[in-house]
């Protein structure tokens, strides 16, 4: 029986093309409502046309007072003009700035949702550790290219982890002691075991972070909580 499965590459063009999709779709709308508003807009030159028509229905005016007043009318039109052409400009504008908005209001939602998605994810799962690297002779431990220094003693510890969690064992307090002192776990004391755990996680400062990379499974013991292929111990 065939297995759906969608991977996140998959899913990440899906957004894409939804997010793209949308802008368009913004695009379009204003661009059609712009078309509209233009479409209605008075024509700049219907007043300077009447202002015209008066002037030829109107021949038989030759006294100075209503000459005058047909000047008038004609620099009324021409006004006229001029300001429908700067409204045109104004709302040639707005229309752009309101695009812009509109644009990045989609891209700031679609962020905040990938934000979201992504707090949700890391929540769901921890702290996804990536890189585990381990120096001995520098006591120090590179988490994620995070740099923690530790102690000798520490170091020690999480190198015992890290072997077991190589070979998926899981050690007790006891064996963990007996691994460092080099006895016997019958002869080791569980509390000193995880005495070198508390400490390993009190060096490591965050308590999300050694929580997280030391995990205690009840009645059996300690392991790294990391996937065993990306230890690396030098």
């Amino acid at each position: 029986m065939p297995v759906n499965s969608t991977s996140a590459t998959e899913t990440r063009q899906a957004g894409n093309k939804i997010v793209v999709a949308g802008i368009a779709a913004i695009v379009l709308i204003l661009l059609i409502a712009a078309i509209v508003l233009f479409a209605n807009l008075p024509d700049a030159n219907a007043f300077n046309a009447r202002v015209e028509q008066l002037f030829i229905e109107n021949a038989d005016l030759t006294a100075q007072a209503e000459i005058k007043l047909l000047e008038i009318l004609a620099q009324s039109g021409t006004a006229f003009s001029e300001t429908l052409d700067s409204y045109r400009f104004v709302i040639f504008v707005l229309l752009i700035f309101a695009t812009a908005m509109l644009i990045a209001a989609v891209a700031f939602l679609v962020m905040l949702i990938a934000m979201n998605r992504r707090m949700g994810h890391i929540e769901r799962k921890g702290i996804e550790v990536n890189s585990l690297l381990i120096s001995r002779d520098q006591n120090t431990v590179y988490l994620n290219n995070f740099e923690f220094k530790l102690t000798a003693a520490a170091i020690e510890t999480l190198s015992v982890l890290a072997e077991a969690r190589m070979d998926d064992e899981v050690l007790s307090g006891a064996e963990i002691e007996a691994v460092i002192s080099g006895r016997s776990a019958a002869d080791c004391d569980e509390a000193a075991g995880a005495t070198r755990i508390k400490r390993l996680r009190d060096m490591l400062g965050n308590q999300m972070v050694s929580e997280l990379l030391v995990k205690n499974i009840a009645r059996r013991g300690y392991m790294l909580a990391v996937d065993k292929d990306i230890i690396q111990m030098v």
